[in-house]
C-alpha cells in the first residue's frame, strides 16, 4: 500500500500530511513513511472509525494523539487543544485525519492563519481541495479568527 491511496490525502509539508481516516493497513504506510505522531480529530465512533485505532499506532511506534471534534458544534476550546498538541509536537512528522478531512482542513486553515500568520487567501486553497464549509464551520472559522484578531 502507498499513501496515496488514503482517501482525501493532503501533504502540505514535508513534516505534515491530512487525510481521511486511514485503515489499519494505512496506518503500517503511515508508519514506513517515517510519521512519528498520529493525530486524530474525529470522534471514535464516526461510522468509518479504526477501532482501537490509538493501539494499532502506538503499536507501530508512534505517537497518537486524539481530539474529538463534534462536527455540528465545533468549539473554540478544541482548536485550543490543538494548537498546544501541535506545538507539543513541532518538529515531528505529524499525520493529521478525521472522518473525511474535513475538520482537518478547517484546522489547518485556522493553524496556518494563527501560528504561522498566513492571509486567509492564501490559506484557503488547500481548505477547498477538501470542502467548501457549511454554515457551522463558516461561523467557526469566524469565531476563531475573531478570537485571535484575525479576519478573512
Amino acid at each position: 500500500m502507498s499513501l496515496e491511496e488514503i482517501e482525501q490525502l493532503l501533504p502540505l509539508s514535508d513534516t505534515l500530511t491530512t487525510a481521511a481516516q486511514p485503515s489499519a493497513m494505512d496506518l503500517i504506510s503511515i508508519a514506513e513513511a517515517g510519521f512519528e505522531v498520529v493525530m486524530n480529530l474525529a470522534l471514535a465512533s464516526s461510522d468509518n472509525a479504526l477501532d482501537e485505532e490509538s493501539d494499532v499506532v502506538e503499536s507501530l511506534g508512534m505517537a497518537y494523539v486524539h481530539i474529538p471534534v463534534l462536527f455540528d458544534l465545533p468549539e473554540l476550546s478544541d482548536f485550543q487543544i490543538f494548537l498546544a498538541c501541535m506545538d507539543e509536537h513541532k518538529g515531528e512528522r505529524i499525520f493529521l485525519h478525521c472522518a473525511a478531512n474535513k475538520r482537518v482542513s478547517v484546522f489547518m486553515l485556522l493553524y496556518r492563519m494563527v501560528q504561522e500568520d498566513w492571509s486567509y487567501a492564501k490559506a484557503e486553497p488547500d481548505l477547498l481541495k477538501i470542502w467548501h464549509p457549511n454554515p457551522v464551520w463558516q461561523q467557526f472559522i469566524d469565531t476563531v479568527l475573531a478570537h485571535y484578531g484575525k479576519t478573512r
